[in-house]
């Protein structure tokens, strides 16, 4: 399938010097805003504690913020997050980085994050247990104490199943969170049982569902292994295209993919972004995809310095991207489209994963053709092999710029 109906003639090598100028700018933009104020990184890669919390309702966020600020939290992040299985979760995320040392400062946290938000929200009677946080076993045995039914010691089970029915109850037809608890008659508990459960327990206006915490320690190696990562990524690509082609072609990919990360850390220090061990996997997925479309430009080169041998180099080369165009257009515009929209619509959780893919498919389908290529072309020009005279083809056989891009094979 073919995007354009005619050849494209456009000249893209005499066009390199706009295009480096562009990359120099945004990788300054991105290296001042790196330097004035760094990376976010997320809960992974700095250590804290993550709390997340259901509520009744919509969450209030408005008031949750002062609130954990009054009760000195004003470090704390609190996120809005959308669960695309339940919509109705009504959940935010509320992060605290952590402050000291060892196990107890991370306890500390979430301590401190559960004290603010039931002083903020208001728990009701605090000599009585949180509904919304009890388990069937704390339920049953308030129920088998309290005897509502009258059932006896003998009653037991039959409190147990109750305990279960009025928990699920919670869990499933009130997402979490039971603002009230005449709700509970729903799920069969009569005015006996009622007031029972009234009695022993209170229900606050919130529930935290998971609690997650992540070390200093955890966090730092993390960063390191993600550094790793990438660059075995690259060095693996490097060897590969070093093989299949000429050292040179595997370095200017490198260096052109290692331009689109810069380029995305960049930005994503520019807009306050957080680095995330997803983040991490669209970065790679990054590095994959500008690699694969600068292998398919090679390629095209490879095949065209066998057919145009009295061509100069950078002809060559202009002819090659102008010949995968099409491909170009339609590969990388409909993936783009496709991680758009997971950007637009995806939820705030899925934005900096999202905003990745987004500035990686532009930035490394960009660098292809004005950074990968132009490098190759410069190493021609220096090296005095940017033209192939007829004679002098003839003469060189398979050395000069052909040969650097025959295949290891046929060396």
């Amino acid at each position: 399938m073919e995007f354009f109906h005619h050849d494209v003639t456009f000249d893209w090598m005499g066009k390199a010097k706009y295009f480096v100028a562009l990359s120099v700018t945004l990788l300054l933009i991105g290296a001042a805003s790196w330097i004035h104020r760094g990376l976010d990184y997320g809960i992974d890669f700095k250590g804290g504690t993550l709390v997340y919390v259901r509520f009744a309702g919509k969450p209030p966020v408005d008031q949750l913020r002062p609130g954990l600020a009054s009760q000195g939290l004003g470090d704390s992040v609190i996120q809005q997050t959308s669960d695309i299985a339940d919509p109705n979760s009504n959940e935010v995320l509320i992060y605290l980085p952590q402050h000291g040392e060892g196990t107890e400062a991370l306890d500390a946290g979430k301590s401190e994050i559960l004290n603010a938000l039931h002083a903020t929200m208001g728990s009701g009677d605090t000599t009585k247990q949180d509904f919304n946080a009890a388990t069937p076993e704390s339920v049953a045995e308030v129920l088998v104490r309290k005897d509502p039914l009258n059932v006896g010691a003998t009653g037991a089970s039959r409190y147990q199943q109750l305990a279960a029915q009025l928990i699920s109850y919670r869990d499933h037809q009130a997402h979490g969170v039971v603002g009230n608890l005449d709700d509970l008659q729903q799920a069969g508990a009569n005015s006996a049982v009622l007031a029972a459960v009234k009695d022993s327990f209170t229900a606050s206006p919130f529930a935290v569902v998971n609690v997650e915490i992540v070390g200093p320690k955890v966090g730092a190696e993390l960063r390191r292994q993600a550094v790793y990562v990438t660059l075995y990524a690259l060095g693996g690509m490097l060897i590969y295209i070093a093989f299949r082609f000429e050292w040179v072609y595997g370095a200017a990919a490198v260096l052109a993919v290692f331009h689109d990360v810069l380029i995305t850390l960049g930005l994503f220090s520019l807009l306050h972004f957080e680095i995330s061990l997803t983040v991490i996997a669209a970065l790679l997925t990054l590095v994959g995809y500008s690699m694969n479309d600068t292998i398919v430009i090679f390629d095209r080169i490879r095949e065209n310095l066998r057919l145009m041998r009295r061509e100069s180099f950078k002809t060559i080369v202009n002819r090659s991207i102008n010949q995968t165009l099409s491909r170009t257009i339609l590969t990388s515009g409909l993936t783009f489209l496709t991680v758009l929209v997971l950007f637009l619509m995806g939820g705030p959780v899925l934005h900096p994963f999202s905003f990745a893919l987004v500035v990686g498919i532009l930035v490394g389908t960009y660098s292809s053709f004005g950074i990968a290529a132009p490098l190759v072309v410069a190493w021609n020009q220096w090296r005095g092999t940017a033209t192939i005279s007829g004679s002098a083809a003839g003469k060189q056989g398979p050395t000069g710029s052909a040969r650097a891009l025959a295949p290891a094979g046929r060396r």
